[in-house]
């Protein structure tokens, strides 16, 4: 590592307040971003020559909050010690263990210089699994170049605007999927999610809307509730009015895969060049089941399957786990 536990003060030598704060500072971590073209022998290396530095560190974060800091006269310069340092420490438990932090995600497209998205994303509680960014939507996010040369050629001009072509995001969480395919694609998306999500979803858009204007696409974002006949905005109260809808990573229980479904439905367009992309990360055996009672929903809607491909990512679902590959199942659907 580039630094050293032992080069840092410790508890025992008394050092200042101020030595203290920061050493701690230089310990803040965020959590990883993913990235397709990182080699699984890279990843495994990082994590394998960190895996004792962060022992370390654990130690030493655990020695600061265990130490009453006597020779320190000021009470709130300690309080401020042991706050940092239990934060410290906290954001080693996981991206759960974390309060609200903001990321930047690095973006590559051939049609523009590469561009950034910056993503809040507030602290995690309870099930409000939409409040942080999941590694299948970054990957997602880093293919929409070659999905529009590839499998969506017919409706994306890459280098050229798109503004006549309506997208929607369905379960947008944090926004990250949406706002880099109006960016990437130069078209107008509306990215969607519960009402409880769409608050942190809001100040994302706006926080990046300039960037993915100057890039020629639009964005904006709304309630959209699967399966609710009470959708707040009047804004899908028309049906059917979307040319390209996507979603990543969005089944995790067992009534998603019809509800996702009956939402494609009743939003994409009839017209039979109208397009549905979805990515699945294949976590486990409920995640493959819950994939194939959507794909059967689908095809019960007269969508089909037109191609279907695995990219290898990371992903974090598990906090107990640093860092994990997975196969994210993604596919192309088309009205029959």
């Amino acid at each position: 590592m580039s630094i050293s536990i032992a080069d840092f003060p410790q508890v025992w030598q008394k050092p200042s307040s101020a030595e203290l704060l920061a050493s701690l500072k230089r310990l803040q971590v965020d959590p990883p971003i993913w990235s397709p073209r990182t080699s699984r022998k890279i990843i495994l290396e990082t994590y394998q020559n960190a895996a004792q530095f962060r022992r370390e560190v654990a130690a030493y974060l655990s020695s600061i909050i265990k130490s009453n800091l006597g020779w320190i006269q000021d009470e709130d310069e300690k309080e401020a010690l042991w706050d940092e340092a239990s934060r410290r420490l906290s954001e080693r438990c996981g991206r759960a263990g974390m309060g609200e932090i903001t990321r930047r995600w690095p973006l590559e497209t051939q049609a523009s210089s590469p561009f950034e998205l910056i993503i809040r994303e507030p602290p995690i509680t309870g099930d409000c699994l939409g409040l942080k960014t999941w590694g299948s939507s970054y990957l997602l996010a880093c293919s929409l170049d070659k999905i529009a040369k590839e499998s969506l050629s017919h409706l994306i001009q890459l280098g050229g605007l798109n503004q006549s072509l309506d997208v929607l995001e369905l379960g947008s969480g944090t926004g990250l999927l949406g706002m880099a395919a109006a960016a990437i694609w130069q078209t107008n998306v509306v990215l969607t999610d519960l009402p409880t999500i769409v608050p942190n979803l809001a100040h994302n858009v706006e926080k990046n809307r300039s960037a993915i204007e100057t890039l020629g696409g639009s964005v904006d974002s709304g309630d959209l509730t699967w399966g609710s006949e009470d959708d707040s905005a009047e804004r899908f109260a028309q049906k059917n009015q979307f040319k390209i809808v996507l979603a990543a990573d969005p089944l995790y229980d067992d009534d998603h895969p019809e509800l996702l479904s009956s939402a494609i439905t009743d939003h994409l367009m009839k017209e039979k060049d109208a397009r549905v992309v979805v990515m699945v990360p294949q976590r486990d055996l409920t995640t493959k089941r819950l994939m194939t009672k959507f794909v059967s929903a689908m095809e019960a809607s007269s969508l089909m399957i037109l191609e279907e491909h695995i990219l290898l990512g990371q992903d974090d679902w598990d906090d107990d786990k640093e860092n994990s590959d997975i196969e994210c199942w993604w596919a192309v659907f088309g009205r029959q």
